[in-house]
């Protein structure tokens, strides 16, 4: 079993970094060591002297000195490097760089000075090292004011607080926490530390306006019910990385019944791309329906209570039926050109779920009254 060594591993990598090798599977399984900001510098050398592999995540974002940035950032990267030529098994040093380093700016000129600090190192001593330059890492469990400006975003406008864009036009890069993660964890096998500097595979540009404007949109969902694209990548994180920032009383949100003699129904899910899901519940002896489409098509789920589907060409007298019940679950593809009803006819509320391939438009309803049953 290899020993895996983490330093940082109470930061917004680190944590991510320490929950996927737990979870890791029996025959993969590793033993995981930590080192934190609490830890004594002193302590640092025994971690490294049982470490297979050091994670080197450790480092200094906002520090309240500007001089934290070369002693936590360069300094402690002295330390390890130390500690291992002196290890009595050297263990491979996998460090989160940035995009800064080639910046003139007292963050990205710490970082600098850690890479070079593990290129000389590996250079002496043949020990494996890999590099990553990250750009900004976002995800669930980043932080606020601290890690990255999504974070700070999700959590300002899932407060209803004020942000602030000083530039929209800005060019931003960003990174998915679990992209990094998968690129962290194949250097436990070896192979994967034989090239010095490594690369993310999948990265986001947005500028910062943009940036704003998607998080704002996702943050509306609750009233539009409108999702956004999920088949973009991107979009599809920034949803999950919003969500992760909801405060924990606010989990919920209503939805709004319209209410008539038939039971009540409401839409849950929009999208411009798949159209829309709804629900209703259909009083004993009421019928929902008796119309047609054109183009509209429809999937209908009974999933409590009993009911009949019915089907009629507008051109024919015959009506086809499909019993429905809650005991075996069915879904039932609506035709266009078809008039159609859902009945209950059970004792109880019948429940059913509805998909729509395509927003319901009042302008362009799609929907024409004629009854099944002439």
């Amino acid at each position: 079993m290899k020993t895996i060594l983490i330093t940082g591993s109470q930061g917004f990598i680190g944590k991510s970094l320490k929950v996927a090798l737990e979870r890791l599977p029996e025959e993969d399984a590793v033993k995981v060591l930590e080192f934190t900001s609490k830890d004594s510098p002193e302590s640092l050398a025994g971690l490294v002297d049982q470490a297979d592999i050091v994670f080197h995540l450790a480092g200094a974002n906002r520090p309240k000195h500007v001089e934290d940035f070369q002693t936590v950032n360069c300094g402690l990267t002295e330390s390890l490097t130390e500690a291992a030529k002196n290890s009595s098994s050297p263990p491979a040093i996998i460090f989160s760089s940035s995009t800064q380093a080639t910046r003139d700016n007292d963050y990205g000129r710490s970082k600098l000075a850690a890479e070079n600090v593990l290129t000389e190192y590996q250079r002496e001593t043949g020990n494996p090292v890999a590099i990553y330059r990250l750009p900004n890492v976002f995800g669930k469990g980043s932080r606020p004011q601290y890690n990255t400006v999504v974070a700070t975003f999700c959590h300002n406008i899932a407060r209803k607080q004020d942000i602030q864009v000083n530039d929209p036009s800005v060019d931003l890069t960003f990174v998915y926490i679990d992209e990094v993660v998968r690129c962290l964890i194949r250097h436990l096998d070896a192979s994967a530390t034989e090239k010095v500097f490594q690369e993310v595979q999948e990265t986001f540009d947005v500028t910062l306006g943009d940036l704003a404007e998607q998080i704002q949109a996702i943050a509306k969902v609750r009233q539009t019910l409108k999702i956004p694209d999920m088949s973009d990548k991107f979009t599809k994180y920034l949803y999950s990385t919003y969500l992760s920032f909801l405060p924990e009383d606010d989990f919920g949100y209503d939805v709004e019944l319209r209410t008539d003699d038939r039971g009540w129904l409401f839409e849950w899910i929009k999208s411009d791309a798949l159209g829309q899901i709804f629900v209703s519940t259909t009083k004993p002896g009421i019928t929902r329906g008796n119309h047609y489409h054109d183009t509209k098509v429809e999937k209908f789920c009974l999933i409590q209570g009993q009911g009949c589907i019915r089907f009629r060409m507008l051109d024919s007298d015959q009506v086809i039926e499909y019993p429905v019940d809650d005991k075996t679950i069915r879904v039932l593809d609506i035709p266009p050109g078809y008039t159609h009803s859902i009945e209950n006819t059970g004792d109880q509320n019948m429940i059913v779920l509805f998909w729509a391939n395509e927003i319901f438009n009042p302008q362009r309803p799609d929907t024409h009254w004629v009854p099944v049953i002439k």
